[in-house]
């Protein structure tokens, strides 16, 4: 399984997802692994991604540019070295 680590997380969501857990018995850690499975298993979320999908196809006309995903990651190393 992958590892997910959150920074900057406001004060009070973290309070909430304290209060949350406590509420069902359970760890911070184990209540968003919930909420991020429900929240990512929804249909919205499955017709959210096709939609995203066609914009993009209608942005670039079906010739996207060249190293996105490389600039991407380059951009967000920038960040991490920042924070």
């Amino acid at each position: 399984m992958a590892t997910l680590n959150l920074r900057n997380i406001p004060d009070s969501v973290h309070r909430q997802l304290r209060i949350r857990a406590a509420k069902h018995g359970q760890s911070m850690e184990r209540e968003a692994r919930q909420i991020l499975q429900q929240a990512m298993a929804s249909p919205s979320r499955k017709q959210g991604a096709r939609e995203l999908q066609e914009w993009v196809d209608a942005l670039y006309q079906g010739k996207p540019p060249h190293q996105v995903v490389d600039g991407l990651i380059a951009e967000r190393r920038r960040e991490a070295a920042a924070e």
